[in-house]
């Protein structure tokens, strides 16, 4: 039944939460990982041109390094509990479309994410990846909160 989880990570308390949960849940199960990392664009291109910016350069090394950083730590906790998993890190401007295309691309039988639990206007105006997923994803969304 749901053996292949992807579990998106973007570092957060709340990402970490659902990696112990899928974790423990792909342990249950017999089941594996697919970790993923979305790099999104430098979201300033015009500014990036400027003598006075750091540059779309750098920014895009270090968030790259940063999501590489992110997906090889579920990687480790994953493979202190014995659980096979595979990393990806991908770029794309809506993290939430990658998320998907990623797991029916791998195969997953089930998201398994974090949210930042915003509310209010706050909501409103952030938007929510969670949200997205849930919304788009053809296969099921587990939330950890």
């Amino acid at each position: 039944m749901f053996k292949k989880f992807l579990v998106p990570t973007d570092g957060s308390t709340q990402s970490a939460k659902a990696v112990q949960g899928a974790i423990q849940l792909a342990g249950q199960v017999g089941g594996s990982l697919v970790a993923l990392a979305v790099v999104e664009p430098y979201p300033f291109p015009a500014i990036s041109e400027s003598p006075y910016a750091g540059g779309s350069a750098a920014y895009e090394e270090r968030a790259l390094d940063l999501a590489k950083d992110h997906v090889e730590q579920v990687a480790a906790a994953a493979a202190k509990a014995g659980i096979p998993c595979e990393t990806v890190v991908l770029h794309g401007l809506y993290p939430h479309e990658e998320i998907v295309a990623a797991a029916l691309g791998r195969s997953c039988d089930a998201i398994l994410m974090g949210t930042h639990g915003r509310r209010g206007i706050s909501r409103l105006f952030a938007g929510s990846e969670t949200q997205s997923v849930i919304g788009q994803s053809p296969i099921p969304v587990m939330v950890f909160r």
